[in-house]
């Protein structure tokens, strides 16, 4: 079994800097950004975005006709309507924040195509509001490292381990995760040979 605090340095070691991978630089970039990389790679929605965010603006985006939008997204998949999300997203914003996205989770949650793990990563990122999003990468070294028992869902997983780490721990400690999930602890393939937990991981035991 690794302790949470045996978690916590060995992570702070290994990704002492860790930081989203979406690349933005307006609040409502990030928000569809994290919208668009579900089910996907944040590679992808970066080359995706990166013509999206360099053609159109927030107000172009509610005014574009959804196959101009779906041509664009179209790699990163479910882009029908993902690019129906992007017209509403910039249309609520528009209309109820001028255009800036607010530090509201009630509100961010009640976007379409956001859910509480959107809301975190664009609370953590834009407001340094302390919060664990759990995606795939976290829900699977979580349960791997067993900080999460297997049999948890996702809202499971963010309470315990928003249970074991300090509160001022939490956004870090998210991006570690996600990034020790992209690169070493991944889904397939896992580089358990080097891994820096591999004496104590659950995977390495079976």
């Amino acid at each position: 079994m690794i302790s949470s605090k045996e978690v916590m340095e060995t992570l702070d070691k290994l990704l002492p800097n860790a930081k989203c991978e979406l690349e933005y630089n307006k609040d409502y970039e990030l928000l569809i950004a994290t919208v668009l990389s579900a089910q996907t790679t944040d590679k992808r929605v970066n080359e995706v975005t990166h013509v999206l965010f360099t053609k159109y603006n927030l107000e172009d985006l509610k005014e574009m006709p959804l196959k101009e939008i779906e041509n664009i997204i179209k790699p990163v998949g479910t882009y029908t309507r993902k690019a129906q999300y992007i017209k509403e997203i910039a249309n609520r914003l528009i209309t109820d924040y001028d255009g800036v996205v607010p530090n509201n989770r009630e509100y961010l949650e009640s976007l379409p195509g956001v859910g509480r793990k959107t809301a975190n990563v664009v609370l953590s990122n834009l407001f340094s509001v302390p919060a664990i999003a759990v995606d795939t990468h976290v829900f699977r070294v979580a349960k791997r490292l067993g900080l999460a028992s297997e049999t948890d869902d996702v809202w499971a997983v963010e309470q315990k381990l928003m249970k074991k780490f300090p509160k001022e721990k939490w956004s870090l400690l998210h991006h570690q995760l996600v990034l020790f999930g992209r690169y070493y602890c991944k889904s397939k393939n896992p580089v358990c040979q080097t891994c820096i937990f591999k004496e104590k991981c659950k995977v390495r035991e079976k």
